[in-house]
């Protein structure tokens, strides 16, 4: 049996069932408290998305400090916790979770590789029953700026040969067509692949198996710093992870477009 230090980032349904129970695993489940209800991996604790947003201005930007720290104080947080995350829709809030895990330097967790769907497509059960309340402890955070470029930081970079934009958004919001915010488009020089398309519809929404060879393809590659983005961070969660789970040179643009598309002074492309 692997030891849970020897695992990936992402990991398979089997891998989490093949873990031996221990106090220190805590099982994530993010979505809808609705849904939870109806159905979740056993001993999976809900948070609900908006509980990892900010909730004042730009919504992809971090929450603040303290709600993180009630947040995690009622999960037992401590430097001993390995989280296993999943959500119900192909990993991008299980992946904001985690790039919020890389922002307070806890780096011990693992993604449930395409989560509910893959979880119900391999045949194992759900469960209703709420697990036992975790003993709260007491948090105190410190966060850390790397993870994250913000639109400063991102317009010091544009042009550089060893960076690149990777757009999470649809086909419509990158060409300008749909538009979510003042201006439409995208930042200079970005390239487009849509966070949906790295997932793998044909099993259970996992990780495309051919993924690294798709942002090659297009320039985004290990050689170079990486920012991903959507509108609000939630959709580019998920490529972040991706990324992660690569080995890339990664930082989320959390502001992404409701901050970009919106800024008085930010150049746009459509």
């Amino acid at each position: 049996m692997p030891q849970l230090s020897d695992l990936p980032l992402v990991i398979e349904p089997k891998d989490y069932l093949d873990m031996p129970p221990s106090s220190n695993i805590v099982l994530v489940d993010i979505g809808s408290s609705i849904r939870y209800q109806q159905g979740h991996i056993t001993n999976a604790y809900n948070i609900e998305p908006k509980q990892i947003q900010s909730q004042s201005g730009i919504f992809g930007l971090l929450p603040d400090k303290s709600t993180l720290q009630t947040l995690l104080a009622q999960l037992g947080h401590s430097e001993n916790v390995t989280y296993i995350v999943y959500d119900d829709e192909g990993g991008g809030w299980a992946g904001r979770f985690i790039w919020i895990l890389d922002s307070i330097g806890h780096h011990k967790y693992h993604y449930l590789n395409g989560g509910l769907h893959a979880w119900i497509k391999e045949g194992y059960p759900l469960s209703t029953d709420v697990p036992l309340k975790r003993k709260e402890t007491a948090v105190e955070l410190v966060i850390h700026d790397q993870p994250t470029a913000t639109l400063d930081y991102i317009q010091s970079r544009l042009g550089a040969e060893d960076f690149v934009i990777w757009d999470a958004r649809s086909d419509a919001e990158y060409d300008g067509e749909k538009i979510l915010a003042a201006k439409g488009g995208h930042i200079p020089g970005a390239m487009h692949f849509e966070w949906t398309d790295a997932m793998d519809k044909t099993n259970g929404l996992r990780i495309r198996s051919d993924i690294e060879k798709c942002l090659n393809s297009l320039g985004i590659t290990k050689d170079k710093e990486v920012v991903t983005h959507c509108q609000s961070h939630h959709r580019s969660g998920f490529t972040y992870l991706i990324a992660k789970s690569l080995g890339y040179n990664i930082k989320a643009y959390a502001g992404s477009w409701s901050e970009w598309g919106n800024h008085p002074h930010t150049a746009v492309e459509n």
